[in-house]
């Protein structure tokens, strides 16, 4: 039986890695309502699972795609490529028209630019404080500073190493969280009760899933203004980061 199961697990692996999926997304959303009221949203806690999912996974196998090393899971490693993720990338930008940037008016284009460009400089310095010299690794952990979206899209553009492009996704990724977790205890302080503000900050932070999980944590009124100019920043930053951004950087070192 057991058999049987784990074969027809690993002959239909994709519609294994949505169930996997969508049962850690419900679980982490009622830990995130129940044991944190909403605090740490559920897309926080999926994070987690999931990285700690695949050090388990990489561990127990001793492989380097996590649990996608494991029979039954090799679908998670499709799922979560580049195929999809690019995908998504290209999806949301079909999605995206000129008449809501317009919405968001001028706070929200400049708070784009600022955004994109103040967290590449800062992941630039962390990487080179860390010794990282190179200007495809420098651009790489900068962008997937911007977000975990951007910094692979540009260290696969730029032919960095994979090592490199881990970094970047983690670096993303922390931003991620501590944007989720940490908007709801400073929005009192900065004024973010409005659609307006909501506009600037996703500007500013870009990470759409932090941005989005943070501010529904705040007041789930602000998400979409929050998410509209978040999404950009993605867009924005798979545009400059290999290309201007990476000019400059390599002009520079």
């Amino acid at each position: 039986m057991l058999e049987i199961l784990s074969n027809t697990f690993s002959e239909n692996g994709l519609i294994v890695s949505f169930a996997v999926v969508g049962i850690t997304i419900y679980i982490s959303y009622y830990l995130s309502d129940k044991l944190t009221r909403g605090r740490i949203h559920g897309s926080a806690i999926a994070i987690i699972v999931g990285l700690v999912l695949a050090y388990i996974g990489g561990i127990s196998t001793g492989g380097e795609k996590g649990l996608a090393d494991i029979g039954i899971f090799t679908g998670i490693g499709l799922m979560g490529g580049g195929m999809l993720r690019d995908f998504a990338i290209v999806a949301t930008a079909f999605g995206a028209n000129l008449d809501e940037i317009k919405k968001a008016g001028l706070p929200g284009i400049i708070s784009l630019v600022v955004g994109v460009l103040l967290s590449f400089i800062v992941g630039v310095i962390i990487a080179f404080l860390f010794g990282y010299t190179d200007a495809v690794s420098l651009t790489t952990i900068g962008a997937g500073t911007a977000t975990y979206i951007v910094g692979p899209v540009t260290g696969t553009a730029l032919g960095a190493s994979s090592e490199v492009i881990a970094l970047s996704i983690a670096a993303g990724l922390i931003k991620s969280i501590l944007t989720m977790i940490g908007t709801p205890f400073i929005a009192k302080y900065i004024g973010l009760n409005n659609p307006r503000s909501a506009i600037v900050y996703g500007g500013l932070m870009g990470t759409t899933s932090g941005v989005a999980g943070g501010l529904a944590a705040t007041d789930p009124k602000l998400v979409p203004y929050g998410a509209m100019t978040a999404t950009f920043y993605t867009g924005l930053g798979c545009l400059l980061a290999p290309s201007v951004l990476f000019l400059i950087t390599r002009t520079i070192f």
